[in-house]
């Protein structure tokens, strides 16, 4: 049976590299399904990560309209890992202090499964003590941290804040699932 990765895109310029992250975790042989905040579909929209994936793109946690079931519950419980990339500030905030206002951070509230949380901001939002304190908290936790990268940011500044590359995440995520991914 296949591994299953819940991928949660967050809304920051790089969304897009989620993308690459859903097609190179399909040749793995891995299914996932993508759930997102309703800023990252500014940035790329459901109908990309459903072509990509296959499956239906979850924005909503009081969206009914498929089924009866309770999508941030039950997504959750058939992941073997959920990814949270790109993962800003705000939505990083949210998971460590349980904020539950949106499919991505109720979902994340309701996985048991391993998570892996990959930062990606302006190098300030990401240096600010608050988010700092928001990492240290996750790790606290067992939950797992890739990046951020060091790389030129959508301010034009080249700091600490890009998302670690995509190889390095899909890696991370392979490593975490074990020898059948």
């Amino acid at each position: 049976m296949a591994k299953r990765v819940l991928l949660a895109v967050s809304g920051g310029i790089a969304a897009y590299k989620a993308c690459d992250i859903v097609s190179r975790l399909n040749k793995l042989g891995v299914e996932v399904q993508v759930i997102m905040t309703e800023n990252a579909t500014k940035f790329v929209t459901p109908l990309t990560f459903e072509a990509l994936s296959g499956r239906m793109v979850y924005t909503d946690t009081f969206d009914y309209s498929y089924d009866a079931s309770i999508k941030h519950i039950t997504l959750a419980q058939e992941a073997d890992l959920m990814c949270v990339a790109p993962a800003t500030a705000n939505i990083i905030a949210k998971i460590a202090h349980g904020i539950a206002d949106d499919m991505v951070s109720s979902t994340f509230l309701a996985a048991t499964c391993p998570v892996i949380v990959c930062p990606a901001m302006n190098t300030h939002m990401y240096e600010n003590p608050s988010t700092q304190a928001n990492l240290r908290t996750l790790e606290e936790r067992g939950i797992s941290l890739v990046g951020p990268g060091v790389g030129k940011l959508a301010c034009g500044d080249v700091a600490r804040g890009t998302l670690s590359p995509v190889d390095e995440i899909v890696d991370a995520i392979a490593k975490a699932l074990g020898p059948q991914a």
